[in-house]
């Protein structure tokens, strides 16, 4: 049995949250959503890390927590649309798992993440701030060892797809 992480990168709203707890629970594998073991490692939410400290400062400490969960085995790892940006964490994904890089459509995402207060990223015209991170970060999901486009599959037929490359 294969003991590999699985790692989720990818833009905001590209399934990264869902696509993990589908595959977690096939594999009986824990889920770690990083976002999430920040907020609680923190003691403050996302947007209040980006407010104190600036976007830098949340990527430090995304750095930190994520290097920390990769130690473990038989995880899968949901990553912040931007945690491939700090340098070496790309490397050290690729070290401790299999990473996935989970795609949409511009239209996709906007339409996913309207209305959505929680994404500090987001502040202002939505929109626009959604392909601006889109040009800003259209290579930086290519190191992944495999790849899907969300925008028109299900959550089950995207795990599927991890699944067979997982375990090929």
């Amino acid at each position: 049995m294969d003991d590999r992480n699985i790692i989720l990168v990818g833009m905001m709203a590209t399934g990264k949250s869902t696509v993990g707890a589908i595959l977690a629970g096939e594999l009986d594998y824990e889920l770690v959503d990083l976002d999430a073991v920040i907020t609680e490692s923190e003691g403050r939410s996302i947007a209040d890390i980006f407010a104190q400290g600036g976007e830098q400062a949340f990527r430090e400490i995304e750095s930190a927590v994520l290097k920390r969960m990769l130690q473990g085995e038989r995880r899968v790892i949901s990553t912040g649309g931007g945690a491939v940006l700090a340098p070496g964490n790309a490397e050290v994904m690729l070290e401790h798992g299999f990473v996935v890089a989970l795609t949409a459509t511009e239209e996709a995402v906007i339409a996913r993440v309207s209305g959505d207060e929680n994404r500090p990223l987001l502040a202002g015209n939505a929109a626009e701030r959604v392909r601006s991170i889109m040009e800003q970060r259209r290579e930086a999901y290519r190191f992944a060892h495999c790849t899907v486009d969300t925008t028109e599959r299900s959550v089950a037929e995207v795990s599927e797809y991890i699944l067979m490359h997982y375990r090929a």
